[in-house]
């Protein structure tokens, strides 16, 4: 069962409880996310689901659709990169403990007090999936030879003062 998802969440209890929840978020509320956009036009769909599986590793399962308006960097035009993922995050009390993870997790460093912010998670994955570089799906590649001139390529070899100081024998 989903219900609207709380601002802070007891992640223990909601392991205990096997709880879910789904929500929406601006991107205009993602202050470290906004830094990387083009504009904070459009929302972001998640989704928590809380459990322990059969080794008995607390987790919560991420789920992220969400379309992130970014610069194209071969054409400086707006388009929307689509990011829908899925993480399940290793719930653990010390860094000793990620190495325990199975694989697949990723850890998770739960707080002393268990408490845990949902937007927060939701605005780091975001984060993460950013690419490097954004460029337009579709975009062209500019790829092109420039061949260099006699004069650059004179200017371009340090040694080619030393050359008119050569004496002929």
């Amino acid at each position: 069962m989903s219900v609207e998802v709380p601002a802070v969440l007891d992640a223990w209890r909601m392991v205990a409880a096997r709880r879910g929840f789904e929500g929406r978020l601006p991107l205009a509320s993602m202050e470290r996310l906004r830094g990387s956009l083009v504009d904070a036009e459009g929302e972001v769909r998640f989704s928590l689901e809380f459990d322990h599986d059969a080794l008995k590793v607390p987790y919560v399962e991420l789920r992220i659709d969400a379309g992130l308006p970014l610069e194209c960097q071969r054409s400086l035009q707006r388009f929307v990169y689509p990011v829908q993922l899925v993480q399940r995050l290793g719930l653990i009390r010390d860094e000793a403990d990620e190495a325990a993870l199975p694989e697949g997790y990723e850890p998770l460093l739960v707080p002393e007090d268990g408490l845990l912010h949902p937007a927060e998670l939701v605005e780091d994955e975001l984060i993460l999936a950013l690419p490097t570089v954004p460029v337009m799906p579709g975009s062209e590649a500019v790829e092109r030879e420039w061949s260099a001139d006699e004069e650059e390529v004179r200017r371009a070899n340090p040694f080619s003062a030393l050359a008119g100081l050569k004496r002929d024998p």
